[in-house]
Formats: structure tokens, sequence, C-alpha cells
């Protein structure tokens, strides 16, 4: 007991007398709300540990990640987590300092009161500007959430957009068979379209050079008409003229039928009439047919010439006969 009575005097009597007394309360004071920060909760959430931010991902977490995940233990708060105040730190730091100062475990010199300071600093700065660089870190952190969150709407409109585009042209199969089954029907009406037009092309031609027949035959009828009845004028012109009985005959005939009475037959007419039997005897007793010749000659040219420009599958020899071209 006397052992232990001159030790603690020994140890109050440091205490009291050595001149690093200051310096030593300095520092227990000085430690001790480190130590309280280095163990206790803190005031403000640090920006490291934000929950559901720093960690957010778009992809679902592996199955390893889940399974390793481990529950946090619940602390029970105080000095060290047992409960205890944390101003029990105070006196445990003062009485750790006194016999590492005094059996120079540690020794104070520069580069302490360097860590001194620095300690301070730290100190200073989480209390008094914490929070600011908090809500700083945190309004960044918010602002790439923000800016991730927009990406990924942008990401996924565009994928529901393609899913979109994929759904309507689910059916691209069937309608490009669809469209193939027409093609080929239409392929095969085509094909029996395109024996059969010829045939039609045929019949077309040749209805076009008969209709051109029948033209040259009314225009040569025509004509021939024409030039009789002017031969003809001329003839009974002539035939009067130098006849005076003919030239009485007719004034008297005209003059009865204006009177409305009864005559005898018309002169004119008569001569008339004697032309033609005369002209139609001459031409069947006449074995000239060089005009026949020279008409037909004609016809054959004019239709030779419009079965070349269009194209005609025939075409005509020089007595008249068709020849097909192809």
């Amino acid at each position: 007991m006397l052992a232990i009575g001159d030790g603690v005097a020994t140890y109050f009597s440091f205490i009291l007398d050595s001149a690093d007394f200051l310096i030593f309360l300095a520092y227990s004071h000085l430690f001790s709300p480190i130590m309280s920060l280095l163990h206790f909760p803190l005031r403000a959430p640090s920006c490291a540990t934000l929950p559901g931010q720093m960690s957010f991902h778009a992809s679902a977490r592996r199955e390893e990640e889940a399974k390793a995940e481990v529950l946090p233990v619940e602390s029970k708060g105080g000095l060290f987590g047992t409960g205890l105040s944390e101003w029990f730190a105070l006196p445990i730091g003062v009485a750790a300092a006194v016999p590492m100062i005094k059996l120079e475990w540690y020794v104070i010199n520069e580069e302490t009161q360097l860590l001194a300071v620095f300690l301070a600093f730290c100190v200073t700065l989480y209390t008094q500007g914490g929070d600011a660089i908090y809500k700083a870190l945190d309004e960044k952190a918010v602002n790439l959430l923000k800016e991730h969150t927009e990406a990924e709407e942008k990401v996924i409109a565009a994928l529901e957009h393609k899913l979109e585009f994929l759904k309507a042209n689910q059916n691209m199969v069937n309608d490009f068979e669809a469209i193939n089954a027409i093609r080929a029907a239409t392929y095969e009406k085509l094909n029996a379209a395109g024996a059969i037009k010829p045939q039609h092309d045929f019949k077309a031609q040749v209805e076009r050079m008969l209709n051109m027949i029948a033209h040259e035959e009314a225009s040569v009828t025509e004509k021939t008409k024409v030039a009789l009845m002017s031969e003809a004028t001329a003839s009974v012109t002539v035939k009067f003229s130098s006849d005076k009985a003919l030239k009485k005959a007719a004034l008297d005939a005209a003059i009865a039928k204006l009177k409305g009475g009864k005559t005898d037959a018309d002169p004119v007419q008569a001569a008339f009439v004697q032309f033609f039997k005369d002209k139609a005897a001459a031409a069947k007793a006449s074995k000239d047919d060089s005009e026949e010749k020279a008409q037909r000659e004609a016809m054959i040219a004019k239709m030779n010439a419009v079965a070349k420009n269009e194209g005609f599958f025939f075409q005509f020899d020089a007595q008249g006969a068709p020849k097909m071209m192809v």
C-alpha cells in the first residue's frame, strides 16, 4: 500500500511541478475531441457514403454481389461503441498522455505542434465548413444523377421507338411472300397475254389493210364517176351544139315540161344513156388493162409503205399477195 501511495504522489507531483504540464493539458484537450470524432457518429453524413446516389447504376446487381452484401451491425453509440458518454475520452486521454510524455514514449517537438495545428485545422474545417462542402458535393451528385437519368430516359425512348418499329415490321416476311405470289401470278398472266397478243395485233393489221383497200376503191370509184360525168357532159354538149334537130327537140321537151303537158322521151337523158352504153361497150371490147395495173401497183406500194412504217407482220408482193415478214 505504501508503494502505491508513493507512486500516486510521484504522479501528481509530476503534474504539478513539471514545466510540460501546460503542453500536456493542451494536447489532452485537443486529442479528446479528435478521439471522439474517430469513434463517434459525425454531425453530417459524408458525401462519399450518400445512400442511393453515388452507388447508383443502371444495370442490375450481380447475384454474387447481392449474396456478398452484409447487413450493417447496429452500433450502441458512445465511447468505442460501449454506450458510455463520449466525454469519457477526456480523462482517458489525460491518463494515457501523462506516462507517454513522462517516459518519453512520445516526444513533443515541432512535428507534434505541426500535427496539432493540422488536426485543429481539420476539426475547424469539419465543424464550420462541413455543411457547405456537403451541400456543394451533394448538389453536384444530384446534378450528375439528373443528367444520368435524362440520358437513360432518352435511351429508353429510343429503344421503345425501335421496339414499335420492329413490332410494325414483324409481318414483313408474310408481306414479301404475298408480293412474290402476286408477282408470279402477274408473270403467268403476262405470258398468257403475250401468247394471244400477236394474234390480236395481226387481226388489227389485217383490218387496217382491208379498210385501206375499201377506202382506196371508194376513192377510185368516185374519181371514175366524176371523170365519166365530165366526159359525158362534154360529149352531149358537143353533140347538141352541132345538131339543130336535137336542140329543137330538147327545147320542145323543156317547154312541154314547163307547161305540164305530155311529152315524149327527154332527148338529153337519152343522149347521156346512149353515151354510157357506148362507153361500156367500148370498155368491154377493149383489152388494154394498163390503167388497172397502174392503180393496183399504186395501191400495193401505198399498203407496203404503211406496213413497213408501222411494223406489220406481213407485206405484199408485186401481184398483191401477202407475205409474212416474221
